[in-house]
């Protein structure tokens, strides 16, 4: 099973969005194991939106369009719904 995520930092107003097979040790190594890389800098993260998926292919799909320009739009709304 693999889960698409969308992380949000609300301190600096940033999206994060990937897939992993195990969230929660994805979710820790963004907010404190990490030591290098994008999402070290806009810490801490607050995980925003998931959805699941069986297959590593149909993940990789859905997290390429929620890259998109449409899907930071969609995750936009969501957090308008949420933080403000």
């Amino acid at each position: 099973m693999y889960t698409v995520y969308c992380l949000y930092s609300q301190k600096h107003d940033k999206i994060y969005i990937g897939y992993t097979s195990n969230l929660i040790q994805r979710f820790h190594s963004h907010n404190t194991l990490g030591k290098k890389g994008w999402t070290v800098k806009y810490r801490p993260w607050d995980v925003l939106y998931t959805e699941v998926y069986w297959s590593k292919t149909a993940a990789m799909k859905r997290e390429k369009k929620l890259k998109t320009y449409s899907g930071r739009l969609f995750m936009r709304e969501i957090i308008l719904k949420y933080f403000e």
